[in-house]
């Protein structure tokens, strides 16, 4: 009986340990991530696009890394957009205001999901 007991007292340990470290996953990732947006209206165009690919793979591997579907969903969008941004021409990077305002409203969807 007292082995019956332990067992169910490590099965919740081991439980709040999962919870736990999920929840510091989830924070390491979304600190990352918070740290990769670059939504400065001021920014030159041609040099956010220079950073693209590279900010485009950060967040798929930090997609890749998250447990949490809302912050994975969200990372993944935010990776495509630098994707899509990275693959314009530069005559098309004109209204980067466009594509700064589709990405304040991923960042927002990311916090919201990172609490």
């Amino acid at each position: 009986m007292l082995g019956v007991l332990l067992l169910a007292g490590c099965s919740e340990v081991n439980s709040a340990v999962d919870q736990a470290n999920d929840a510091a996953d989830k924070a390491s990732v979304c600190t990352k991530a918070l740290g990769l947006a670059d939504l400065n209206p001021n920014v030159d165009p041609q040099k956010l696009q220079a950073g693209a690919e590279e900010k485009a793979n950060k967040l798929r591997e930090l997609g890749q890394q998250a447990v949490d579907q809302d912050v994975k969903q969200t990372l993944l969008s935010m990776a495509d957009s630098y994707a899509e941004l990275e693959q314009k021409q530069a005559d098309q990077l004109g209204n980067i205001n466009e594509w700064i305002q589709r990405n304040t409203q991923q960042l927002d969807q990311l916090r919201q999901a990172c609490t």
